[in-house]
């Protein structure tokens, strides 16, 4: 057993420190078409590393000459395959820039947009690579409407859209669990009028008059009419924009509740 361990073990440091001596030769190597040959043929094994070592020292000798389009491209696909995706979309940038012609001019653009949507944070962090994402996913959409990549452009920013949305859901029951209601309550509003096509808006639309509610209730009695009125306007404007709404009986409990502390407060 013990024998067969050494064995693997050697025959995978041969085949290693054979590779290294290969690329170590390819690298030295003064024939340009060699080196671009061996970068092309470690890309298409997936070694996208050396791939890219290669073309890059390959540029000032293919820059300017009909090859230099391919090595480019291929050289922004190395750092996108490796994950290093704001040096990708810096090179795929470029190439756009380069190359403003190109037949690959549309795949490109694309990825240059793919590259913002894979550097987007977990939604506990900053999201501007989200909106940035969106951004330049609409740009490519307007650039190619005819495109065959509109569709998943398209599922793209949906994605996105969803992951603001929640974020801005997580800040405004953020608000209403430390019992910040009327921030509570702008918060929820301010996710209605950013997401109106959100399945969510008639809940938003509940949670932001039950913030209102709160904050009327714990306000001073002087200004408490006034903030009551505002939880019966909030309901008003619910039972219009969602009467088919299951949450609409629980709106107008509070409406209810609302007109009632109004009664009290007068009769005082």
């Amino acid at each position: 057993m013990n024998f067969i361990k050494v064995f693997i073990t050697s025959l995978l440091l041969v085949t290693f420190f054979s590779s290294c001596n290969k690329y170590g030769k390819v690298l030295k190597s003064k024939d340009s078409d060699y080196k671009l040959k061996m970068a092309d043929t470690y890309y298409s094994e997936k070694k996208y590393r050396i791939a890219q070592q290669l073309y890059e020292e390959l540029y000032p000798v293919y820059k300017g000459t009909d090859k230099f389009e391919e090595l480019y491209y291929k050289d922004a696909y190395c750092f996108y395959y490796l994950k290093e995706y704001k040096d990708a979309e810096n090179f795929f940038k470029g190439f756009l820039e380069v190359f403003p012609n190109s037949s690959k001019s549309e795949e490109v653009d694309f990825m240059h947009a793919l590259c913002f949507y894979k550097q987007i944070a977990k939604i506990e962090l900053d999201q501007t690579n989200t909106s940035k994402s969106i951004g330049v996913m609409q740009s490519f959409i307007n650039s190619h409407p005819g495109s065959a990549r509109v569709k998943e452009a398209t599922e793209i920013i949906d994605k996105n859209r969803i992951k603001l949305e929640q974020k801005e859901l997580r800040a405004a029951d953020l608000y209403n669990k430390l019992g910040q209601y009327r921030a509570a309550a702008i918060s929820y509003s301010t996710l209605l009028s950013d997401y109106p096509e959100s399945q969510n808006g008639d809940l938003y639309k509940l949670k932001s008059l039950m913030c209102y509610y709160k904050f009327a209730k714990l306000s001073v009695v002087d200004k408490q009419p006034e903030r009551f009125e505002k939880v019966i306007t909030e309901y008003q404007d619910f039972a219009d924009r969602f009467p088919q709404s299951v949450h609409l009986k629980e709106a107008q409990e509070y409406n209810n509740l609302s007109l009632n502390k109004i009664k009290e407060i007068k009769n005082e």
